[in-house]
């Protein structure tokens, strides 16, 4: 199984979750399943196939969440020291060159991933031309609408 890359705060995200889901969601979808029971009739009971198609996403996503985590290597962006190179977990200040528009994003992990936030997947084109560039690089992103030009004008790890 290989590793999934996550930030230290999208790994804390995700165990917030898994918490939530354990200690709240589990246990309230458990106390509707048996309110439902006790209503009788099983096979004509919306709430008791509702509660139970919920109780089977609850349990489904606690196994998605664990998975990842036991998979992740948890990366510090403020512990990075790639010698100012793009890598994961980077925060990068951009330019168009065509527009001259100024964008900021932090390359993250799949699952922490929200454009506007201004977190964008390892995985997404852009990304994928950053990776490796430096402050002054331009980096050529293949977009729906054609080939864009980036400069990088900054190189955080915060």
């Amino acid at each position: 199984m290989s590793t999934i890359p996550i930030t230290k705060r999208g790994a804390e995200k995700l165990k917030d979750e898994l918490h939530r889901l354990k200690t709240v969601d589990r246990p309230g979808v458990i106390q509707a399943i048996a309110e439902a029971r006790a209503q009788g009739d099983l096979s004509e009971n919306a709430e008791y196939d509702a509660a139970k198609d919920r109780q089977g996403f609850i349990e489904g996503r606690i196994q998605e969440i664990e998975g990842k985590l036991s998979a992740a290597q948890i990366i510090d962006p403020a512990s990075v020291d790639a010698g100012g190179r793009v890598v994961f977990g980077t925060t990068v200040e951009l330019e168009d060159e065509s527009s001259g528009e100024a964008v900021k994003y932090q390359i993250v992990g799949e699952d922490e991933a929200d454009l506007k936030l201004g977190l964008i997947n390892i995985s997404s084109p852009i990304a994928r031309a950053l990776i490796g560039k430096e402050e002054g690089d331009v980096a050529e992103v293949q977009a729906p609408g054609g080939v864009r030009r980036y400069e990088i004008v900054g190189v955080s790890y915060i």
